[in-house]
């Protein structure tokens, strides 16, 4: 039988790219070369390349998303392994592309990504399975803002942030009214559209869900205990933080939060990766965001999550890999 062709996406338009070449490489060194012959894409803003074995790049005909490696070999993939952090991997931009040339890929379909990446979007639908969430103010680039207004209906602090972006960036924590109009401007320059959501005053929770053998599975609650003011950027990825896996709750917490992660991912009809961000306050969990394609670099929780579950690298990557083919079918 003759082997698949996977290729680890890897990179992106932001600046989570960093991190996605971090993840990509696990995976790529985690996929077993028994079932698969592996390969790398790098995809950034300026150019879309393939890395031979020599390291050498390669242009990606974007077509039909395959490489030439000479005058008479053309490389297909049977499946794209996804793993882009942020814009275009993970808002739906990449999946919709590899939909319209007939690409088979790993993870949630375009429509779950777009959405899911829309804080105040996901938020919504979610509010209709009974999924709670933080009080929150939306706003959008130029339209008038009342200080006095905001204040008043959410309290302080609070906190201000893109309503697409990844990553924590562009997020601050407001405790003076007199901050919030320069914290809005940060939150801008992310993305055109802000959520200014009331402070709770709890524990943060992280928590990983897949679909792993045809079944919805936590992989693992996670405390996050932030050196800094929140888990921003810094903490999520410069080791500013501290990661308890499990989480220090109760077995009725602990169920309640479990039960409340697979809702939510059933609920939006996910596949794939996912990490879920909530606030645990009074012994209710209070959704922040869904991530659909989760840091996954050594350090990263997931893969910390999978460690102390059970499931090596190996067969959680190897899962995906099925799952994709078994859809492209």
């Amino acid at each position: 039988m003759s082997k698949k062709h996977v290729a680890v996406v890897m990179g992106g338009y932001s600046d989570e790219y960093k991190v996605s070449l971090k993840s990509g490489q696990l995976i790529y060194d985690s996929l077993d070369r028994d079932l698969y012959e592996v390969y790398k894409i790098v995809i950034l803003k300026d150019e879309w390349y393939f890395l031979d074995e020599n390291e050498n790049k390669l242009p990606i005909n974007k077509g039909d998303f395959s490489v030439s490696l000479n005058s008479n070999e053309t490389l297909k993939f049977d499946v794209c392994f996804n793993i882009i952090h942020g814009s275009p991997g993970e808002n739906g931009v990449l999946q919709a592309y590899w939909d319209a040339v007939g690409q088979t890929y790993t993870g949630c379909d375009f429509y779950q990504s777009a959405l899911t990446f829309n804080k105040k979007d996901t938020l919504a639908v979610l509010s209709k399975y009974g999924i709670p969430s933080a009080k929150s103010i939306y706003l959008r680039k130029g339209e008038k803002i009342n200080v006095n207004e905001i204040v008043e209906n959410l309290g302080l602090p609070v906190f201000v942030k893109p309503n697409q972006s990844g990553s924590s960036l562009g997020i601050s924590k407001v405790k003076e009214a007199s901050e919030l109009i320069a914290s809005t401007e940060i939150a801008f320059k992310e993305d055109d559209e802000i959520l200014i959501e009331s402070f709770l005053n709890g524990m943060e929770v992280s928590v990983g869900v897949i679909d792993f053998k045809g079944e919805t599975i936590v992989l693992g609650i996670t405390e996050i205990v932030p050196k800094n003011e929140f888990f921003d950027y810094e903490a999520k990825y410069e080791g500013a933080s501290e990661e308890i896996t499990p989480a220090r709750i109760d077995k009725e917490t602990t169920k309640r939060m479990e039960e409340i992660a697979k809702r939510a991912y059933d609920s939006l009809g996910m596949s794939g990766f996912s990490r879920s961000e909530f606030i645990l306050m009074d012994g209710i969990p209070y959704m922040l965001e869904m991530n659909t394609n989760p840091g996954f670099s050594p350090a990263s929780i997931l893969p910390q999550q999978a460690k102390i579950y059970g499931i090596s690298i190996k067969d959680l990557c190897g899962n995906e890999v099925e799952k994709a083919l078994q859809k492209g079918n």
